[in-house]
């Protein structure tokens, strides 16, 4: 999973490594919601009415990271969530583009959805 560092067995990660982690997730939900240039804060507010995750921890996790020292589980696993949801409606909307798109050209489309699926 990228955004996290390899950890021996038995050893717990650091809390960093989790607030890079969300932070990475916050970052690319962002900008898979926003509309374009200028509309993060919409984007950020998106995601709060949509997935429950505050608009101030986004933004802290944006423009804040140094100040934060710990994330709880559940901030954690809600930004995750709400990621994994983005990526598969992400997805779900791209195969819908595969089937209106010209027969001759969804065999390559296709090709491109395997690809992603296998990484």
């Amino acid at each position: 999973m990228e955004g996290f560092a390899k950890v021996k067995k038995g050893f717990p990660m650091s809390d960093a490594v989790y607030i890079d982690a969300a932070q990475k997730w916050s970052k690319d939900l962002t900008r898979m919601k926003a509309r374009g240039p200028g509309d993060t804060e919409n984007a950020m507010r998106q995601i709060e009415r949509e997935y429950g995750i505050e608009y101030g921890f986004l933004w802290s996790l944006r423009y804040r990271r140094d100040r934060l020292r710990t994330i709880s589980i559940s901030a954690y696993e809600s930004i995750r969530a709400a990621y994994r949801a983005e990526c598969e409606r992400q997805m779900r909307k791209l195969k819908n583009e595969i089937t209106k798109t010209n027969p001759d050209h969804v065999a390559e489309a296709q090709a491109v959805v395997r690809e992603i699926e296998g990484e």
